[in-house]
């Protein structure tokens, strides 16, 4: 069995203080595998907001993995954002381009989706390279057969039925189409700031997209939460935690069948 607690979109700058606290005491009570971060640590990019970022993550009780939003950015510093979108995020977290964990039963690769800059007006949209997508179906190749094969990014590859916003990615559906038929089990996202799950229609329809809802004070509809992701040989499930004012508890769940070990 695998465990991952998949936070999001924690906004430093714009957090729920007592949501992202609490997200700290819940962790060191579950002991997952696993913590995953996709994206959007901070609200502005701002030198102050990464350190409240880095501290929070420094207090994390287990290992942990990130990859940058678009919020990661400086984002109304529009020449820093165009030129070194994530020297800050390196500087206080972490390398943005790509990292990789692995746990017992557990791969995950992160593949940065967000941009400082790129050639349209709104620059809070994503966008995906597909060689990084190729790449990571080959090193999962050499994971056990029964592993969990997780990606994680911050723009949803397919957008969301129903969501309030869009993911907008270049090429997310070239990727998406990568990573099933590559036997990727789960892609891990941010963004849009609400908890969902469903399956990619492509390949074997095994692969699921998994977002996670916000740690902050920007919602859009859900309380803010997390997801605790639990995989056994046959099933994924997903528990959308939502933050009650005092306690996390559920708000949604999602089994979702595992494809057969080759």
């Amino acid at each position: 069995m695998a465990r991952i607690l998949q936070f999001s979109d924690v906004h430093f700058g714009g957090e729920n203080t007592g949501a992202t606290e609490a997200a700290l005491r819940y962790a060191e009570a579950d002991k997952p595998d696993l913590i995953l971060v996709t994206g959007d640590l901070t609200l502005n990019g701002l030198p102050r907001e990464f350190k409240a970022a880095q501290a929070w993550l420094r207090r994390m009780p287990g290992p942990w993995l990130a990859t940058p939003g678009n919020h990661d950015t400086p984002y109304w510093n529009l020449i820093l954002r165009a030129l070194t979108p994530f020297a800050r995020y390196g500087r206080f977290i972490g390398p943005a381009f790509g990292e990789a964990a692995s746990a017992e039963g557990l791969v995950v690769q992160t593949v940065t989706t967000a941009r400082g800059a790129q050639p349209r007006l709104d620059w809070s949209k994503g966008a995906i390279n597909l060689e990084a997508c190729h790449q990571t179906v080959t090193r999962f190749r050499a994971a056990p057969p029964h592993a969990l094969r997780v990606v994680a990014c911050h723009h949803p590859l397919i957008e969301a039925t129903g969501a309030p916003v869009t993911g907008g990615v270049y090429r997310g559906d070239e990727a998406a189409a990568i990573l099933a038929h590559g036997g990727v089990d789960a892609i891990l996202t941010g963004h849009v700031h609400n908890p969902f799950a469903a399956p990619l229609v492509c390949a074997d329809g095994k692969t699921y997209t998994i977002g996670a809802g916000t740690l902050s004070l920007r919602l859009r509809g859900t309380p803010p939460g997390f997801n605790r992701i639990t995989a056994t040989t046959d099933t994924l499930t997903v528990e959308a935690l939502g933050w009650s004012g005092s306690h996390f508890e559920p708000y949604r769940t999602w089994a979702l069948p595992r494809r057969a070990a080759g």
